[in-house]
């Protein structure tokens, strides 16, 4: 088995691979990609092309065609969600920064293209938010923690997942760094929402709205086929969707 952490993208992203050459070839092209993504996308180099659209510097027009997928993307998950989640307005210096999406989105292109040269077993952490496949390859579900809001060294909930994404959303993190666009308030309904689907671009970006949007956002969630949620209140109750039950150890 291939283990390796790389940073990038202002996280830490955890590799699991099968040992061979087509393993270690799929690694190194995965974490050119990464860091690819983190030049043309990070809100925080002064270079970066979506630093250029916030200062004015470029239209979209002018971007790589992977920022306009993506900038169609945001305008999506921000329709779908009523504003909830919404790239363009959620930073309180209110620039455009879609690092709430682009980072699901990059492990999915990643994942993509290592099962279809090297793996159909292999797991990808990418800052605790999950992507997995179990194939024909491993016989058992990957195991997927969710972590408990006080307490980093213990999980709150255990889930098993054979092939999909896990991501979650909370404050404990970065602190209260996630804000309703809608208004500007630091959401307080819930402490972490956690949201099980078949790819971590949507499952992310579901995390985060539903994570705005409070108990609401279980429901939200549930009414898009294929996506799951758990979450997680203030006086530390486990609230789920009823297909999250597949998921749940124990």
């Amino acid at each position: 088995m291939i283990v390796h952490a790389e940073p990038a993208m202002g996280t830490v992203f955890s590799f699991h691979l099968p040992d061979g050459n087509r393993g270690a070839r799929a690694l190194a092209a995965a974490i050119a990609w990464l860091h690819d993504v983190d030049e043309r996308f990070s809100p925080y180099l002064p270079d970066s092309e979506v630093t250029g659209l916030a200062d004015g510097r470029l239209t979209e027009t002018d971007v790589h065609p992977d920022v306009r997928e993506v900038l169609g993307l945001v305008d999506r998950a921000a329709a779908d969600s009523d504003g909830a989640f919404d790239a363009r307005r959620w930073r309180a210096d209110g620039r455009f920064d879609p690092s709430g999406l682009v980072k699901g989105w990059a492990v999915d292109r990643a994942a993509r293209q290592i099962a279809s040269t090297a793996a159909d077993a292999f797991a990808i952490d990418a800052g605790g938010d999950v992507i997995v496949r179990t194939g024909v390859s491993r016989s058992d579900p990957w195991r997927v923690g969710i972590r408990h809001p006080d307490r980093p060294e213990r999980v709150a909930s255990v889930l098993q997942v054979r092939d999909g994404a896990v991501a979650s959303s909370a404050a404990y993190e970065r602190g209260a760094h996630i804000l309703d666009p809608r208004n500007g308030r630091v959401p307080s309904e819930v402490r972490s929402m956690t949201v099980v689907g078949p790819d971590l671009t949507w499952a992310d970006t579901f995390a985060t709205a539903a994570y705005v949007m409070g108990r609401d956002g279980l429901g939200w969630v549930a009414a898009h086929p294929g996506y799951d949620a758990l979450a997680i209140t203030w006086d530390d109750a486990v609230t789920w969707t009823a297909g999250m039950d597949r998921y749940l150890l124990g």
